[in-house]
């Protein structure tokens, strides 16, 4: 069956993913989850406008990519669990991030953390970077490994639907999202504040 042809935007990764197929979907949006700038949310949508033209499987695409999902955030958690802390403890000090400020953020991350992990798979630059923050600030492994796949599975699960039921009319839709990305993304900064001023208040009344 030959590739159908992917609209506006999706158009440059016909070749990549019409050539390697599940191996290009993988791939690619495991190396964008630990921070490399690659197109894994764009190549997630391909992917399922394939699968709606009977090019991919929709039930493989959405596995692999669930699988790699939480495989590239698990090896950004790793980074930053292993480097994060003594490269924010020898240069946080040039950004104002002391390690009295360190520890309140990291006490704060691992009580709230896992609403973080679990919206930022839908932000552009928080989805390539809170395995590497929640490895960073100490969040415990079991609790992030939990909320990150409830993220995947709810990220991958929307745009291989939607794609794969769309298929041309996918990047209507996808920019229709994406122009409303910025009031989540003010969304999400509002709550964090909220928790992070709420937590200092409580702090100072204990002293």
């Amino acid at each position: 069956m030959s590739s159908p042809p992917l609209p506006g935007p999706l158009a440059h990764l016909e070749p990549l993913l019409g050539h390697y197929g599940y191996w290009a979907v993988g791939a690619v949006v495991f190396v964008e989850d630990f921070g490399v700038p690659a197109p894994g949310e764009t190549m997630l949508i391909a992917a399922g406008v394939y699968a709606g033209a009977g090019r991919l499987n929709v039930v493989a695409v959405g596995l692999i990519a669930f699988a790699a999902a939480v495989a590239g955030d698990n090896l950004g958690y790793l980074i930053g669990r292993v480097g994060g802390r003594a490269f924010v403890h020898r240069w946080g000090r040039f950004v104002f991030l002391t390690p009295k400020r360190f520890e309140a953020a990291e006490g704060f991350f691992t009580r709230h953390g896992g609403k973080i992990v679990t919206v930022a798979r839908f932000v552009e630059g928080l989805r390539q970077a809170n395995g590497i923050i929640a490895g960073t600030t100490g969040m415990h492994w079991r609790r992030f490994l939990a909320f990150n796949a409830l993220g995947a599975a709810l990220w991958v699960g929307l745009w291989t639907t939607l794609a794969s039921l769309a298929g041309d009319h996918i990047t209507a839709i996808y920019d229709e999202i994406r122009r409303y990305q910025l009031y989540v993304v003010l969304g999400v900064a509002v709550v964090i504040t909220g928790f992070v001023v709420r937590h200092l208040v409580r702090r100072h009344r204990a002293r």
